[in-house]
């Protein structure tokens, strides 16, 4: 059986494409020109030079019979807007009208629980739980929720499509690194003397490349599945980072309103100067509200793997060592 997969030269989609390998898939991975390669490096896949905005990308997923769309553009900037709406929105609305041209006989989108929303004073909410898109923190976020109701139309239309909600995945392949895997790199580099109090949900991104798999065999057309598995406080993840390297966890949270101020200097006054940002005004905002998930519903209907934490965070410090982003001691 052959998959077609958007987004594969990135850190979910490069564990996908390894899972589909390993369990007998062949792999069709798109990837745009001038894309880094990095993460599909002596893998037998297919790469397709194209994009989604391409009128003639039907043609390149002929022959697949399903279709991984893990793609997104990702950025917490207010200038990147319209980027954000470009590729989530739009891009996803062009992959799904090509799937169904190509004949593609299912299709998992990979959405994001930003598309979700955030529950009431930390509260840890399920797929039923909908944000309104305006109570949505920043672009990124109602990029992803519309993107995803581009989904939800084409299923409408009769297209096959599972949609899967990813919350912060943690292990190999973080090539960039994504905001998650940079609190690890900056812990591991010392950079960290405090922390911002709020808390995620985390999961090992093998984890999320099985429920990727598991929505395409086992899961409900239309339906949403949230790949989670831990709640923890940004301290605890700390805590477990300091148990696992023996580095001194940072004891000191910042008041919120320091990174506040500093974000919308950058952005509001700086940045306009030409001065490159370095803290976006989004991100603190959102770190203003725990963004706690519960996963039940992919455990149950799919067997969602619940990997522990500690095997995430020992994995992606190993890779992180292994290809030069952190000297190990």
């Amino acid at each position: 059986m052959q998959a077609f997969v958007t987004g594969g030269t990135g850190f979910i989609g490069a564990n996908l494409i390894r899972l589909l390998l390993q369990e007998g898939y062949a792999v069709k991975a798109l990837a745009r020109s001038g894309s880094r390669l990095d993460n599909l490096q002596g893998l037998n896949v297919e790469i397709v030079k194209s994009d989604l905005n391409d009128p003639d990308l039907w043609q390149h997923i002929s022959g697949c019979q399903f279709l991984f769309h893990a793609a997104a553009h990702y950025s917490l900037w207010q200038t990147d807007r319209e980027a954000l709406y470009q590729n989530n929105v739009v891009g996803t609305r062009n992959i799904l009208a090509a799937a169904q041209k190509a004949g593609v006989e299912r299709t998992v989108y990979t959405s994001s629980v930003a598309a979700i929303g955030v529950g009431s004073d930390g509260k840890a909410v399920d797929e039923m739980h909908q944000s309104p898109v305006e109570k949505l923190v920043g672009h990124y976020k109602k990029s992803k929720y519309l993107a995803e109701q581009e989904a939800v139309k084409a299923v409408q239309t009769g297209q096959d499509i599972v949609i899967v909600n990813p919350s912060s995945p943690i292990g190999s392949w973080d090539i960039k690194p994504t905001p998650t895997g940079d609190i690890i790199l900056r812990f591991l580099r010392r950079q960290m003397p405090a922390y911002i109090d709020t808390g995620l949900n985390f999961i090992h991104v093998q984890d999320v490349a099985w429920g990727h798999l598991l929505a395409l065999q086992k899961g409900k057309t239309g339906d949403r599945y949230i790949l989670g598995n831990q709640n923890l406080t940004l301290k605890q993840l700390l805590d477990q980072l300091a148990q696992l390297t023996g580095q001194p966890a940072p004891q000191r949270a910042i008041p919120a309103w320091i990174p506040l101020t500093v974000a919308w200097i950058d952005e509001q006054l700086l940045a306009p100067l030409g001065k490159a940002p370095s803290v976006p005004l989004d991100g603190v905002r959102m770190a203003q509200q725990p963004m706690y998930y519960n996963p039940a519903k992919a455990v149950r209907e799919l067997g969602l793997p619940q990997t522990p934490l500690s095997t995430a965070l020992h994995d992606s410090i190993e890779w992180f060592v292994k290809y030069g982003y952190v000297t190990k001691g």
